[in-house]
């Protein structure tokens, strides 16, 4: 709502109207998904210390213990069951071990699916059988080219490797797909308005998504809504908010407290080596991971010899020490400028999934650093919906060996994305 995230890397490219904040102060409850900072905005909750702030059961609660020692009050809800807030308002949430979470919505017996930046980890299955018996459900969802991730990737040689999100494929296959996976029908555009403002960041403006991209190739069956209104749901009648863009400049790292010419003393070096090998688990992928900071090489080694695969991350030293000290990888990954080098083998030329989900999700926001540890959590998640887990599993194996020795840009891939929606897709019987 206000402010900026990931080290002031993201900025908002739209100005949120007064008078939407005001209508925000009226409500006693706010649901937060995870705890990326353009979705825990101090700067916003700080706004609005008086609302009870509702989450999913997150394994490892960081999210609740973050906010409440804070000062919030925090609460979180029984998954998998309505939980009603108001005479004609239930919610439902579900937590995955990504850390992320999805909210559905009955407002009246109409339902609103928040899928947010979620992706399916096992729970798309569940979804579709609510959604099959609501009129007309309505789909948010982060849609876009792919920039809201990890994207500045470089070979060895020094040579950038291009981002899928150059290819701009056309988002509306991606509304497509999504909307006949979950069976809705009505979509509005979410959690994708965002612009790089730091100077050093601004480079991957050209990979965000902007609001006319969503009806390329959007099939006619879908009704794409304008992406900020006002739905009135007993007279089925919107109102298009306009709000301003922000005027987009570019803004020096220094500000937010990073100067790329500092180096890191003995003392930084020594708290990073002990961040980083509490992570049992990366030893198994990964053999060394460099920190260059105010170009100068700070390695760690996780094995002693025979290197097949490593990691430079060059970062200033500021964010970089933040992020050590309140454990917030992802952070640094998603702000997009520190620069990654991939050194071996990468199939997939992206830090996916050898580093990232067990640096940033299990380890960082799911407190699984050890192996005992992370078995326990993957077992904690598994029992919430034992079945759909192990299906899930399956499927993810499957698809990380078609992107393995298939690939992604061809045609055998296409038509494997194909079948998993023609296997998996639910028609929903339109019940009242």
């Amino acid at each position: 709502m206000t402010g900026s995230a990931y080290f002031g890397s993201w900025g908002l490219s739209y100005n949120i109207p007064e008078e939407l904040w005001e209508n925000l102060k009226k409500f006693e409850n706010i649901c937060l998904s995870h705890g990326h900072p353009d979705h825990i905005s101090i700067e916003s909750l700080d706004k609005l210390r008086d609302k009870k702030i509702l989450l999913a059961n997150h394994v490892g609660n960081r999210l609740q213990n973050d906010l409440s020692n804070l000062g919030f009050n925090v609460s979180s809800l029984e998954e998998r069951k309505w939980i009603q807030l108001t005479k004609n308002l239930h919610i439902l949430t579900i937590s995955d071990y990504f850390q992320d979470s999805i909210l559905l919505i009955n407002l009246n017996g109409r339902l609103l699916v928040n899928v947010n930046d979620a992706s399916n980890k096992g729970w798309g299955k569940f979804v579709q059988n609510i959604t099959k018996s609501f009129k007309d459900p309505f789909l948010f969802k982060l849609f876009g080219h792919g920039d809201a991730d990890m994207i500045n990737y470089f070979m060895e040689d020094g040579t950038r490797i291009t981002p899928k999100a150059a290819l701009k494929k056309p988002i509306g296959e991606q509304l497509n797909f999504w909307s006949r996976y979950y069976g809705t029908k009505s979509i509005v555009p979410f959690s994708c308005f965002h612009y790089y403002q730091r100077k050093d960041s601004s480079w991957a403006n050209q990979f965000t998504t902007n609001i006319s991209d969503y009806t390329n190739q959007l099939a006619p069956e879908f009704e794409l809504y304008p992406a900020f209104i006002r739905y009135n749901f007993e007279t089925n009648q919107f109102h298009e908010i306009k709000p301003k863009k922000n005027i987009l400049l570019p803004i020096d790292p220094k500000e937010f407290g990073d100067n790329w010419e500092d180096h890191l003393d003995s003392s930084d070096a020594m708290k990073i080596e002990r961040y980083i090998k509490k992570i049992e688990s990366l030893k198994d992928f990964v053999d060394f991971i460099n920190f260059r900071v105010g170009e100068k090489d700070n390695i760690v080694e996780l094995r002693t010899r025979n290197f097949k695969r490593g990691i430079t991350f060059e970062v200033p030293r500021g964010s970089l020490m933040t992020t050590v000290k309140h454990e917030i990888f992802d952070d640094l990954l998603i702000g997009n400028f520190m620069k990654t080098t991939l050194h071996g083998d990468w199939h997939n030329n992206t830090l996916y999934p050898y580093f990232t989900p067990y640096v940033a999700k299990y380890a960082d926001n799911g407190k699984a650093k050890t192996k005992t540890q992370l078995k326990k959590y993957l077992k904690q998640y598994k029992q919430k919906s034992p079945v759909e887990f192990i299906y899930h599993c399956f499927e993810r194996e499957s698809e990380e060996l078609i992107r393995k020795y298939i690939g992604t840009n061809t045609k055998v891939f296409e038509w494997a994305k194909k079948f998993y929606l023609i296997m998996n897709t639910h028609k929903p019987t339109n019940k009242a």
